[in-house]
């Protein structure tokens, strides 16, 4: 399960590996477990979660991919500092986004789909084939629904991108998705489009100029939509973020 469905229908207890590893994935994005700090020993570990020791070690495997902690000889197992967290996986992301998201964090997001998503248009205005153009054209007909929900509209707008990201022919591009995931995955927690119908229009025509780009095989102009769209999305969230103005009372009123 992605991320973006994961936020919508709740994260699920898996097997005991999945839960080790959530849990203290959890607490070491969120601050729980402050960087540096040295984890407990398997012993006391493995009784706190109820698991085995070979549970407990596939699960520090797990983290130790992830670079949220370390194993060293004579140390113990150390919790990495946040500069070498892998922000790209899907894992890490989630839960940055469960420990809550601010304005810098919104815009680091936004920052690296600036630098992905506008490249992936143009290399699909240069390599999409007609049939995915065809699909790419339907699938951005689905935005055009007033009766859109933040789930359905955000399902959309991830099948949208994800086609993108594969249409440009750069497997780089596709692995990257998480990112796209995470700011949608925002936006459906925050500001979703389909609170209004003509947010929802909005939302169609901007993603339609895309579709039309890249079947004129007009690389430049894709560029631009693209970088539209993104703009749009991080402006609706930074407004959910920041504090309502406060309404002066007039002196003596």
């Amino acid at each position: 399960m992605g991320l973006l469905e994961t936020t919508i229908a709740g994260r699920k207890r898996g097997s005991s590996h999945a839960h080790v590893v959530a849990e203290l994935g959890n607490a070491i994005v969120s601050g729980a477990i402050p960087e540096g700090s040295i984890l407990p020993g398997d012993a006391e570990l493995s009784q706190r979660f109820s698991v085995s020791r070979t549970v407990l070690r596939e699960a520090m495997k797990t983290l130790a991919a992830k670079r949220l902690i370390e194993a060293k000889a004579k140390v113990g197992t150390r919790v990495l500092p946040r500069s070498s967290w892998n922000f790209f996986d899907p894992d890490v992301l989630g839960w940055r986004c469960d420990a809550g998201v601010d304005l810098v964090f919104i815009e680091y997001l936004a920052e690296m789909r600036m630098a992905l998503e506008p490249a992936a248009a143009a290399a699909a205005a240069e390599r999409a084939t007609s049939d995915d153009i065809v699909a790419l054209y339907a699938i951005a007909a689905r935005f055009d629904d007033p009766s859109h929900s933040p789930e359905t509209i955000a399902k959309v707008d991830l099948e949208f991108h994800l086609a993108i990201a594969r249409m440009s022919g750069n497997p780089f591009m596709r692995s990257a998705s998480a990112l796209i995931e995470a700011a949608l995955a925002i936006a459906f927690r925050l500001s979703s489009p389909a609170a209004s119908p003509e947010m929802i229009e909005e939302v169609a025509t901007n993603h339609l100029r895309i579709v039309h780009a890249i079947a004129s095989r007009d690389a430049d102009k894709a560029v631009a939509a693209m970088r539209h769209v993104i703009d749009v999305g991080r402006g609706r969230i930074q407004k959910s973020l920041s504090p309502a103005p406060v309404a002066l009372v007039p002196a003596g009123g």
